[in-house]
């Protein structure tokens, strides 16, 4: 089988609220998911043999543990029998522990690239639901259009807010999520809202509800949204640590990049409703 390069793209929740908590432990949500165009890239290059090898490994994660691994291994479940190998190669771009999905994201490329380089044809329905038993983000990520999500994260209805843009900034931590969502002092009883018909950032309703908890644990990412909302409402995205700022125009965001405190690392990127790995397949088919 050929190379095949596709992009693996990151995702903003413009907002995030906790509405409840499930008797298995997991959260209730309403968010809504929009992606950027910008991410990771994966390059899949055949093997010899039949094994999955990922290249460079990434830092402090092994094999077993790499997404992109788990979602190749849930694949070969699914249909079972020997399948051609591949290396992956993973240019990584977007921060590990920074709220954007970057490892959903991989996951969910790996599901549809495998998809069509084994010759499967498993259905988008199908390959979303293997795509949940690895993280509540993937099937967004693998159904590719900005995404209304309820449940979990994985009930979702295609949604168009509008394409801004925007400047993404990573203070210098890591955020865990599984710290922030089995915190005592998380909200976790926001009243439920009807999706709204025309999404706007700077609705008081909507906001991040692990927020204010990420601030106090993590006074990085409190500095750079006080810094960040100096020129725009600045939120942050999933549990962090990536803030955002919405601004009008590509060079405006730039302007303010160029600004910003050492230390924090940052990319300005273009809000897009379809997902740029569907726009990719699109253009192969």
């Amino acid at each position: 089988m050929p190379h095949l390069t596709l992009p693996a793209p990151a995702k903003l929740n413009l907002f995030l609220h906790i509405v409840g908590r499930r008797p298995d432990g997991y959260h209730e949500l309403q968010t809504l998911f929009q992606f950027l165009d910008y991410g990771d890239e994966l390059i899949f290059e055949p093997r010899g043999d039949d094994q999955i090898r990922i290249e460079p490994a990434l830092p402090g994660v092994s094999l077993e543990n790499n997404l992109i691994w788990k979602a190749a291994e849930q694949l070969r479940k699914e249909v079972g029998g020997t399948l051609p190998g591949y290396t992956i190669h993973c240019d990584k771009r977007l921060p590990m522990g920074g709220g954007l999905g970057g490892g959903s994201s991989n996951a969910a490329t790996t599901l549809v690239a495998l998809n069509r380089l084994w010759g499967l044809h498993i259905p988008v329905d199908r390959l979303a639901e293997i795509g949940l038993s690895l993280g509540a983000d993937v099937p967004v990520f693998v159904r590719g259009h900005a995404a209304w999500a309820e449940g979990v994260g994985e009930r979702l209805t295609p949604s168009s807010p509008p394409e801004h843009w925007y400047l993404v900034l990573k203070p210098e931590c890591e955020v865990s999520t599984a710290l922030i969502f089995g915190h005592e002092g998380l909200t976790r009883h926001s009243p439920r809202i009807k999706i709204a018909p025309a999404f706007e950032g700077d609705d008081p309703r909507y906001r991040n509800d692990c927020q204010s908890l990420v601030c106090k644990l993590y006074p990085e990412v409190a500095r750079a949204l006080d810094w960040l909302g100096q020129f725009t409402s600045a939120k942050l995205t999933g549990t962090g640590a990536c803030i955002f700022g919405r601004f009008p125009t590509e060079s405006e965001a730039l302007e303010i990049l160029a600004r910003k405190p050492s230390g924090i690392k940052g990319f300005v990127a273009k809000a897009v409703n379809l997902s740029p790995l569907t726009v990719r397949l699109n253009e192969l088919n």
